[in-house]
C-alpha cells in the first residue's frame, strides 16, 4: 500500500470508528461521554505518520483518532469503550482514558492540558536513557491557557527535550471561541516566549501536517529541542455527543465541512492519478469490515468481574 493510500485508510478508519462509537453511545452501550474526533482526522494521521514505531504519543479527552493513527488495535479500543474486560485498560478507562503501551501511546486524559507534563517527562526519559525517541503531544486550543502548557514548553525548551507540541486548534474550548480568551491571533506565536519554533499548518491537509511534523520530529531527534505546531482544524460534532453546538453558526459549520480532510484528500488522490477509484473503494470496504469486526469482538467480550474494581490501583 502506498504512503498516500495508507494515510487515507487511517483517516477513513478513524471516521468510521467515531461514527460507530456515536451509534453505540445513542444505544446506551457506551457509558459516560464521548468526544468525537470527526473532522480532525488529518491532524492525528499526518502527525503520527512522521513518527517511528518506538516513538511516543500523548493524547487528550478526544483521543480515539490519536490511538488509531499510532496503530492501535480497534477491537481492544472498542472493547474499552464498551467497558469490557478485553479492552486496552480492562474496561476501566473508557473513552477518555485509553492507554496503549504496546504502541507507545502513553494515554489519553480527561483533564485539559494534563498530557503536556507527561510528554515532558517522556522527553526527559529519552534524554536520560540516551535514546532517540521523540514524543508528539496532542492538545486543544483550550489547553494553551493552562499553566501546564507554559510550564511544559518552558522546561522542554530549557532542556531541549525531543517533544513536538501539537495544538489541535479547532477554535473552541467547549463553547468558548479562541478569540475571546487569547490576545494573539495565532497560538503558534506563543512559542517565541520560549525561543522555540512556532509553526502554523492547515490541519485539514494531512500531507501538510505530515510535512510540518516530519520537520519538527527531525529537529527533536537531532537534539535541537521542541517545536510548537498549531494545526488549524475543526470538529464537525459538538464538544461531546449531546452538545447541540448552538454557539456555532450553521454557516461556519458548513464552511468547515466543505474542507473535510477525508473528502478533499480522496479527491486529490483521484484527480492527480495517485490512486484509482476502484482501489480507494476497496480500502473503504476493508475499513468498514474492520470496524464491524471490532464491534462484534467488543459486544461478545466479557465484562470485568466485580473484584476487578480492586485491582490495578496505585
Amino acid at each position: 500500500m502506498s504512503f498516500e493510500l495508507e494515510l487515507f485508510r487511517k483517516m477513513y478508519l478513524i471516521r468510521l470508528f467515531e461514527e460507530k462509537a456515536i451509534e453505540l453511545y445513542t444505544q446506551n452501550l457506551i457509558r459516560g461521554v464521548i468526544h468525537p474526533y470527526i473532522g480532525e482526522e488529518g491532524v492525528a494521521v499526518g502527525a503520527c505518520a512522521a513518527l517511528q514505531v518506538d516513538d511516543y504519543v500523548v493524547s487528550t479527552h478526544r483521543g480515539h483518532g490519536h490511538c488509531i493513527a499510532k496503530g492501535g488495535d480497534l477491537p481492544r479500543m472498542m472493547a474499552e469503550l464498551l467497558g469490557k474486560k478485553t479492552g486496552y485498560c480492562k474496561g476501566k478507562g473508557g473513552s477518555m482514558h485509553i492507554a496503549a503501551f504496546d504502541i507507545n501511546m502513553l494515554g489519553a486524559t480527561a483533564v485539559v492540558g494534563a498530557g503536556i507534563p507527561i510528554a515532558v517527562g517522556s522527553g526527559l526519559s529519552a534524554i536520560l536513557n540516551k535514546s532517540k525517541r521523540v514524543t508528539i503531544c496532542f492538545f486543544g486550543d483550550g489547553a494553551t491557557n493552562q499553566g501546564t502548557f507554559h510550564e511544559g514548553l518552558n522546561l522542554a525548551a530549557i532542556w531541549k527535550l525531543p517533544v513536538v507540541f501539537m495544538c489541535e486548534n479547532n477554535l473552541y474550548a467547549i463553547s468558548t471561541h479562541i478569540s475571546r480568551v487569547s490576545a494573539v491571533d495565532s497560538i503558534s506565536k506563543r512559542a517565541r516566549s520560549y525561543n522555540i519554533p512556532g509553526v502554523v499548518v492547515n490541519g485539514n491537509d494531512v500531507l501538510a501536517v505530515c510535512k510540518a511534523a516530519k520537520r519538527a520530529v527531525k529537529r527533536a531527534r537531532e537534539g535541537n529541542g521542541p517545536t510548537l505546531i498549531e494545526a488549524k482544524t475543526y470538529r464537525f460534532e459538538g464538544h461531546y455527543k449531546g452538545d447541540p453546538g448552538t454557539y456555532r453558526s450553521k454557516g461556519e459549520v458548513e464552511h468547515w465541512k466543505n474542507m473535510d480532510p477525508i473528502r478533499t484528500f480522496r479527491k486529490k488522490l483521484i484527480s492527480e492519478h495517485l490512486i484509482d477509484k476502484k482501489k480507494i473503494s476497496e480500502v473503504e470496504e476493508e475499513c468498514r469490515n474492520t470496524v464491524e469486526d471490532a464491534v462484534t469482538f467488543a459486544k461478545n467480550s466479557p465484562t470485568p468481574d466485580p473484584e476487578e474494581a480492586f485491582c490495578d490501583i496505585f
